[in-house]
């Protein structure tokens, strides 16, 4: 008889605790927020962690090549008829002239199980790279902890729109909705940035420029031609000197004045 009445004593305790840590998380959405986020983030880190050992890595890879080229248009054609071949695009196409250069600067998208055979196929007939760098950035734990956590914000949404289920007041409406829009927002948060490192993983992105020395030969002068533009320069030499001068006529009026003033004092006072 002892041993039923003290398995009944348990029995109802562990139901009475069970009612009370309901009414603790539908009382209070806020209190219980953080702690079924940390859960629901564990699960799903675990979850991702032992699926990332199998998984492919993720590798954002860039490159950029600068090198001198015999004809910039040819390699310009030819570097738009790679990009289709390998199913990429044009980002970005820009030229330009300098006082002895043509160049042209392009950024070409390409898919990254295209990324080297591009590179290799633009560095074909490439004797010397004044630049040739090539990068590889592992986001692999940044992207599996974005779908964890994305995952982990899912499961905690819908856990709050159960509690809003059973709400028992508008204050407790209130609240849990309040928790669910920063839920939404952090959820389109990492959305936003898993897209993006998804977009940069599986196309990879190539800048190149490409440059041609020009020789700008002069008309030749002829010797006569020397002397005429010798003594033309000379006159116009002449011709902006006076006009400096004439430029300059209230100073020399100022100047005459104050020589007639002194010739004045000095003759006055030779008389006295």
């Amino acid at each position: 008889m002892k041993a039923i009445s003290l398995l009944f004593f348990l029995f109802a305790l562990a139901c009475s605790d069970g009612n009370r840590n309901t009414d603790t998380v539908s009382a209070s959405p806020e209190a219980s927020y953080e702690v079924m986020e940390d859960q629901a983030y564990s699960e799903e880190s675990m979850v991702q962690q032992k699926r990332t050992v199998t998984e492919e890595q993720k590798i954002i890879k860039t490159a950029r090549l600068a090198f001198e080229t015999p004809s910039p248009e040819e390699t310009h054609q030819r570097i738009l008829q790679l990009t289709s071949q390998y199913e990429g695009f044009v980002a970005n196409d820009n030229s330009g002239k300098s006082y002895n250069r043509i160049y042209r600067n392009m950024t070409v998208r390409v898919p990254t199980k295209h990324f080297q055979a591009f590179i290799n196929s633009v560095s074909e007939g490439v004797e010397y790279f004044d630049q040739r760098d090539i990068s590889r950035q592992d986001v692999t734990e940044e992207f599996v902890d974005l779908e964890a956590r994305l995952k982990a914000k899912r499961k905690l949404e819908d856990r709050y729109l159960e509690l809003l289920s059973k709400a028992k007041n508008v204050k407790e409406m209130l609240e849990i909705e309040r928790e669910l829009s920063n839920i939404r927002e952090e959820i389109e948060a990492k959305e936003g940035r898993l897209k993006y490192l998804q977009n940069r993983v599986s196309v990879s992105t190539i800048n190149l420029e490409f440059y041609k020395y020009t020789a700008e030969s002069g008309v030749t002068v002829s010797y006569g031609q020397k002397i005429k533009n010798a003594l033309q320069g000379g006159w116009n030499g002449v011709s902006v000197f006076f006009l400096g001068l004439l430029y300059l006529w209230p100073l020399f009026i100022v100047v005459i004045i104050v020589l007639l003033v002194v010739r004045w004092l000095v003759r006055r006072n030779r008389k006295k």
